[in-house]
């Protein structure tokens, strides 16, 4: 009973969904919230503002965005699961929020897998090995070899953060030693390793670029599926023969009863501001990677992330409520 009774909610609420767009001033009728589940400033903040800028006229109702930070946007993700299911109010994901979480805290007060739908993505953001210009070692090679005998130590934003889990995946497929320094973001690291107090980063293309492009730094191997733009002379990991391939990355979602044409229409109103005028030429800029993937896609892609990343962060033992 309680699962027909489930079944006839989420059938009825479709078609209000359906209702409501076909008669075009029901929805939306208030507002939309986008929440992001850290401080102002970041690359989730600044990209969450820019696409709702794009999306809002279009959807006839100003976005409003939400920083909620805290315990890894544990907050910030319970709050939207727990918001009605009515394409309202947004969520701001990446690897942590949909992937991570569920291996790294032994309670979440939401579930990733059940409590959200995959809306739109926003983008790949490369990740990078690099080290000081000065340094001894001038490819991946020598840093492999080097670390056989003394394991250099490796800084990246923060424990469980893409950068750190890459390159794990990337010590496990090379056989590469290094001890792992966490510092609280991308600039701190990359400021101790031109000081010469960690002897490599692992950073990202939305806080490196600017490093990798002036040749600030010595870039030794991308943890990419091909090339990239910003360092077309730098190998992948692949190309090496290490199977290690990571990103950063983010996207929208939603509660998931919310109903599929609702979810629809701001699939394809964010899929359109993605490839504005006012956004595609910031992520070449920046070498992130956009796909134009649907609801459907992103979270296929979220299940192959699943299967790559939550049993390495088990066999890792990395907890984060311990």
């Amino acid at each position: 009973m309680i699962a027909r009774r489930g079944m006839l909610a989420a059938a009825g609420a479709a078609a209000f969904g359906g209702r409501a767009l076909a008669q075009g001033s029901a929805w939306p009728e208030r507002p939309f919230r986008w929440i992001v589940g850290y401080p102002p400033g970041g690359a989730s903040d600044t990209f969450a503002r820019l696409i709702a800028g794009q999306m809002a006229p279009r959807l006839g109702q100003n976005v409003v965005v939400e920083n909620r930070p805290g315990g890894g946007a544990v907050v910030a993700s319970e709050a939207v699961a727990r918001s009605p299911a009515d394409g309202q109010t947004w969520m701001h994901v990446d690897n942590g929020i949909l992937v991570y979480n569920p291996a790294l805290y032994s309670r979440l007060p939401y579930d990733p897998d059940r409590d959200f739908a995959g809306v739109g993505f926003i983008g790949l953001f490369p990740l990078y090995v690099v080290v000081r210009p000065d340094s001894p070692w001038a490819d991946f090679g020598a840093l492999l070899a080097a670390s056989r005998t003394r394991a250099p130590t490796y800084g990246t934003p923060a424990v469980a953060s893409p950068h750190h889990l890459a390159m794990e995946l990337l010590k496990r497929r090379s056989g590469l030693a290094a001890e792992h320094v966490p510092y609280r973001g991308g600039p701190a690291a990359m400021q101790d390793l031109l000081a010469g107090n960690v002897d490599v980063v692992v950073i990202d293309t939305a806080t490196g670029t600017p490093f990798i492009r002036d040749n600030r730094v010595r870039t030794l191997v991308a943890l990419t599926e091909a090339r990239t733009r910003l360092a077309p002379a730098v190998p992948t990991a692949r190309e090496l023969g290490h199977d290690a391939v990571a990103y950063g990355w983010q996207g929208m979602s939603v509660p998931a009863a919310t109903p599929a044409p609702i979810v629809a229409r701001l699939a394809e109103e964010m899929g359109r501001a993605m490839q504005s005028d006012a956004i595609a030429p910031r992520l070449r800029d920046l070498d992130i990677e956009y796909r134009p993937w649907g609801p459907a896609e992103f979270q296929a892609f979220v299940a192959r992330e699943n299967a790559l990343w939550r049993p390495l962060i088990r066999e890792l033992g990395i907890r984060l409520d311990s």
